[in-house]
């Protein structure tokens, strides 16, 4: 099995093909652009000082060889490409009501965007100013953005082929999308009368000579470029409409056949019908719609005097961004987009023909339609038995046990339910808040201003570099500082991403800290579909080390000890490494030796060595990552002991555990068992403060051990083995296995948090069972 991957097929079809679309402006190549090209900070291409090992191209797959070369390493972006892939599977997948199919092709289109708002415009700027420095896996930037091409054009021809498919059966269930010709007289009137009062107001018509030069196109802008030719001397005009980034993409015509169905017209479509009433005395030559992509990573200055202000200034510049990718029409005349592509200066390989429908997010629309019954059935989260048992009192619940609650399945109010009450009870004296993102109209930001108002101590430690969050969170910032809380806005150079909550109160003559460690933000809304753990404890132990973080970062004193907890960049990642090595010692001792990891993307490649290892050794080790994977699995003589599988459903995972047998395999009650906010990342490990807790409580140990990590395990129809050259391949029960599904497990078995009949039949001792069948 060769690295190398599949090329494009001559006779496949495909619909996005490269533009023949020359670059006319160098002025930016001869600045350098240097900015650009450190936009990667974020990136997680690791570079090596001494020159990398070249493996031969024919390499095979073989683990002694292939352990001393840099492609023992899965390219981050194509393993990125991969994840993507298989949330655009999931559109096709028949055990989905079909405007969920929807839902997943509209979020892998999102995904791309993003892709290349941030990812491959930090390769292309690296390119600019003339960096060929490999990653860790032995690509240079130029290397990555022909093969991320390649599997762009499969990736975004798959995505047109279910467009087309999945139309034909919306359709079938009454919602239709038509064009000019499909209009019926009563639709066509009303729609004229529609765009005179609605969309004509806002539209800008824009003839491009030297007195009217070629406008700026926001970051995911579309526009239509037309080609006019004046009746009176026949005289051609390149003329643009912008199209208004308010307005919906599909307008909605009324049912005057009264047939129950429901039926859009595009609103580009809907533009170039009424044309002629837009450029009157003209006639279109040739029109076509297009759409940019911008650079939108940030640059920050760390020597900045006022952050807040050197954000806002950033925030402006991104909206300026270079284009990265420029999408067009195929209908769009070859003359009419190398004017385009000339006006928005970008390169052929940064052009794009599709044959379809251009921004395929904007179907998240549709499936916004009130159609029950091709949706999934709504889902209630359970509410915390143990807190309704203390009449809702989440410290008295607290004080008597710790508690986890599982997300989504366990209801996110507990979180909000926690900070409210502390706002309101006079005996809390201070609380600790670390806020990355969170809604719009956030609760837990309400909740921290009350408490403030009341006169308590509030401290919000608020990150504005949360990538296309920072507007909010300056908002909230400025919000709470109104209130009278102390707003901390961490290090300039380390993102603060650790999930963790204080809260001081006075309880017979003592002060009592109660704690809220997550694995997941602060948000309410992704609380419904990402799943996370929220862990709460009066653990005097932990509270002291929160504290500590807390100290880290606003006061930017390193911590002299920890006593149970650790904190990236200073101890997670020897934590992890010496609890490997500990696992390592197990198995040459003839112990049982086993390693289960959950989480969203493991890059690091110190982590992945030691995995590599491990598996060496003959440790036993099973990870699920829902993301980008850089660890190629399964791979005799380097990792043969390692399986990883990826889990992509109706929830979005999310969940970070890390545990290890501690000489006695997995599960024991003996294992040590972690939750954390990091994943295993570079910047998570080495450019981030994060933390990791130890499950030490026997009841949340076997929740988060015996339950939670073994279902995702056994989960069979929802996950995909991730194989060793970074494809993967769908999990389907084999003849005569159970069928097991993780997310319908959890939604209707309570946690062992909770209570209820059915606790023993969804017990971790059922589960072992089923493990082990």
């Amino acid at each position: 099995m060769k690295l190398e991957p599949e090329v494009l097929s001559p006779n496949r079809r495909e619909t996005v093909t490269k533009s023949k679309a020359k670059r006319t402006s160098t002025k930016k190549a001869a600045e350098g652009d240097v900015k650009s090209a450190l936009a990667l900070k974020e990136t997680e291409i690791v570079v090596s000082e001494a020159p990398l090992p070249k493996a031969p191209p024919d390499i095979e797959l073989d683990g002694a060889v292939l352990r001393q070369f840099p492609q023992r390493f899965i390219n981050r972006e194509l393993s990125w490409l991969q994840f993507n892939r298989r949330v655009l599977e999931e559109a096709s997948n028949g055990n989905h009501p079909l405007l969920e199919e929807l839902r997943f092709l509209s979020i892998s289109a999102d995904n791309l965007d993003e892709f290349f708002m941030v990812r491959v415009a930090g390769l292309r700027g690296q390119v600019r100013s003339g960096v060929a420095t490999p990653s860790q896996d032995g690509l240079t930037p130029q290397d990555q953005l022909a093969k991320i091409a390649v599997e762009v054009a499969h990736l975004a021809s798959d995505q047109q082929r279910r467009w087309r498919e999945l139309k034909k059966s919306l359709e079938d269930e009454g919602i239709v999308l038509v064009d000019g010709a499909g209009l019926t007289k009563p639709e066509a009137t009303w729609l004229e009368d529609y765009f005179l009062n609605h969309i004509f107001p806002v539209l800008t018509p824009l003839a491009i000579d030297p007195a009217h030069p070629f406008p700026f196109i926001p970051n995911l802008g579309s526009s239509i470029a037309l080609k006019l030719v004046r009746k009176s001397d026949g005289k051609v005009l390149n003329a643009l409409i912008r199209l208004p980034s308010r307005a919906e993409r599909f307008i909605r015509l009324p049912d005057f056949a009264e047939t129950g169905s429901t039926r859009f017209m595009a609103l580009e479509q809907v533009i170039v019908l009424y044309t002629s009433r837009l450029f009157p005395g003209y006639e279109v030559q040739g029109q076509g719609a297009f759409r940019v992509i911008r650079d939108s990573d940030l640059e920050i200055e760390e020597e900045a005097e006022d952050l807040v202000r050197q954000f806002e200034s950033v925030l402006k510049q991104r909206r300026r961004g270079s284009v990265i990718r420029l999408e067009v029409e195929a209908a769009m005349p070859e003359d009419l987009r190398l004017f385009v592509a000339e006006e928005s200066e970008i390169a052929s390989d940064e052009m794009f023909v599709v044959e379809g429908m251009m921004g395929l997010n904007d179907l998240a629309q549709l499936v916004a339609l009130d159609r029950p019954d091709l949706k999934f059935k709504p889902y209630n989260p359970r509410f915390p038995e143990r807190i309704r048992e203390h009449s809702g009192d989440c410290f008295a619940a607290i004080r008597q046990k710790d508690i986890i609650v599982h997300h989504p399945y366990e209801s996110f109010d507990a979180v909000v339910q926690f900070l409210r009450q502390a706002a309101r009870d006079p005996n809390v004296v201070a609380i600790k808040q670390t806020l990355y993102r969170t809604s719009s109209d956030s609760p837990i930001v309400a909740a921290l201003a009350e408490a403030a108002e009341a006169g308590k101590s509030v401290t919000a430690l608020v990150e504005l570099k949360a990538r296309f969050d920072e507007e909010a969170n300056i908002r909230w910032a400025r919000d709470l500082e109104r209130a009278g809380a102390q707003v901390v806005f961490g290090f300039i150079e380390l993102k603060t991403h650790a999930k963790l909550s204080m809260i001081v109160r006075r309880e017979g003559g003592q002060l009592i800290t109660y704690c809220h460690v997550g694995t997941g933000n602060y948000h309410p809304i992704t609380a419904r579909i990402y799943t996370d753990l929220s862990f709460f404890t009066a653990d005097p132990v932990i509270g002291r080390d929160i504290s500590r973080i807390f100290n880290y970062v606003t006061g930017y004193a390193e911590p002299a000890e920890m006593e149970r907890m650790a904190v990236s960049p200073l101890t997670l990642k020897k934590r992890l490494l010496q609890h490997i090595e500990e696992e390592v010692a197990h198995a040459k001792a003839g112990r049982p030796a086993a390693i289960w990891g959950k989480c969203n993307s493991l890059v690091d490649p110190v982590i992945i060595d030691a995995l590599y290892d491990a598996s060496a050794a003959g440790v036993q080790i099973d990870l699920v990552v829902r993301g980008i994977c850089c660890l190629r699995p399964g791979i005799k003589g380097l990792s043969e002991n390692i399986r990883v599988k990826s889990i992509v459903g109706r929830f979005l995972e999310h969940t970070r555990i890390y545990a290890f047998g501690n000489g006695q395999g997995l599960p024991n009650p003996k294992a040590h068992v972690y939750i954390s906010s990091a994943d295993l990342m570079p910047r998570n490990l080495d450019r981030r403060v994060e933390a990791l807790m130890p499950v030490v409580n026997p009841t949340v140990h076997q929740q988060v051990l015996d339950q939670i990590m073994l279902a995702n395990l056994l989960d069979n129809e929802q996950s995909w083995t991730v194989l060793p050259d970074g494809t993967s391949r769908r999990i389907v029960p084999t003849k005569g296995e159970e069928p097991f599904n993780a997310h319908k497990y959890f939604m209707t078995n309570p946690s062992l948090s909770g209570r209820g009949k059915s606790l023993k039949t969804s017990s971790p001792k059922a589960l072992a069972k089923r493990g082990q069948r």
